[in-house]
Parts: C-alpha cells; sequence; structure tokens
C-alpha cells in the first residue's frame, strides 16, 4: 500500500519559504502545471466518506488517483491509489469518458502552479510543494509517502519538524477542491 503523510499551510506567497529553502541548500527539483478533475461517486458521498477520485493532467502525462478517507485528526494521512492513463488530452478525455460511463460526476477542478523542492530528513525522503492554485491563492504543502501503517508516526513527526524548521503554522486539513467548492 502506499500512504501520503501531507501537510498544508495557507501562506501570504512563496518569497520567505524559498529564500529559507535556498539558505538550507535544497534546490527545486520541477516547476509544473497540474489540473486535477474531481468526480462524484453514483451511490457514495464522497464528501461524507472523505474520499476523493480524480484524474490529474500535467503536460502530456494523466494520472487516474483514489484517495482513501484522512486516518488521523491532525494531518491529511490518507491511502492514495494512483494509475497512469495513456497520455494527452485524448487520454485525460478517455478517462473522464470511462468514469461518466459508470456513472461519475464530474465536480469540480482545480488548476495550480507548482514548484517541487525534493530533501532527506531522518532518512525521510520529504516534497515540498509551494502551490499557487487558481481562485485560492498560496500555498505549502509538505508530503511524506511511506508503505507501512507503522510508518506513520516517523513521517508524521519529520512533517511536524520540518514545518517548524520552516516557521509554517496555520495547518489547512480541507483539500483544495473542499476550499474551491466551500467559497
Amino acid at each position: 500500500m502506499r500512504y501520503e503523510v501531507e501537510q498544508k499551510y495557507r501562506v501570504a506567497g512563496h518569497e520567505q519559504i524559498a529564500r529559507r529553502l535556498r539558505e538550507l541548500g535544497v534546490r527545486r527539483e520541477m516547476t509544473l502545471a497540474q489540473v486535477d478533475t474531481y468526480y462524484a461517486h453514483p451511490v457514495r458521498d464522497f464528501a461524507a466518506t472523505d474520499e476523493a477520485l480524480r484524474i490529474r493532467r500535467v503536460g502530456d502525462n494523466n494520472w487516474m488517483t483514489y484517495k482513501g478517507p484522512k486516518i488521523d485528526s491532525t494531518t491529511k494521512t490518507r491511502l492514495e491509489l494512483e494509475l497512469p492513463i495513456a497520455a494527452g488530452s485524448d487520454g485525460a478525455r478517455r478517462g473522464d469518458e470511462i468514469w461518466q460511463a459508470l456513472g461519475f460526476c464530474r465536480v469540480g477542478e482545480v488548476s495550480k502552479q507548482r514548484k517541487i523542492y525534493k530533501l532527506n530528513r531522518a532518512g525521510r525522503q520529504c516534497e515540498l510543494a509551494l502551490d499557487v492554485v487558481e481562485a485560492l491563492g498560496s500555498f505549502v504543502e509538505l508530503e511524506i509517502v511511506v508503505a507501512e501503517l507503522s510508518e506513520l508516526d516517523q513521517a508524521r513527526e519529520v512533517i511536524a519538524d520540518l514545518a517548524a524548521e520552516l516557521a509554517l503554522s496555520g495547518i489547512e486539513r480541507r483539500g483544495y477542491l473542499e476550499l474551491l467548492l466551500a467559497r
């Protein structure tokens, strides 16, 4: 299994955090645009069960992703299953057609510009994302992926320590789609 341990913070901008990352010797790995199309289940209320199903488009690459319910009350830790699908706009369109043929309906779309940084802390690969989300603003996400439930506590601790080191506060547990729908 694959568990995503994530913490998100709303920020006024990315200048200070980018400067701090440079001071720590962390280099930006890539900048990309992501467009996520989210779907509603035909008989299960994903908002009530705290699940998500999406197609993510990054350039010509597409992925189908299922995110299970959050499994703790402080982070956005959850099971994440992801599968690449056919490339290009045709691949995304066919994925969308499959979901709709099965009774899933499009709920919303999240568009963001993401700058990705990676660093190691306590033997864990951490990904930092500086996001600018259309209609929402700027965020920082810290993420560690683990394979076993027994690894969750250490991953949460590493993320909390890193957030403190970067002076991040004001945790946001809602996903971008939830934030957009709440507007």
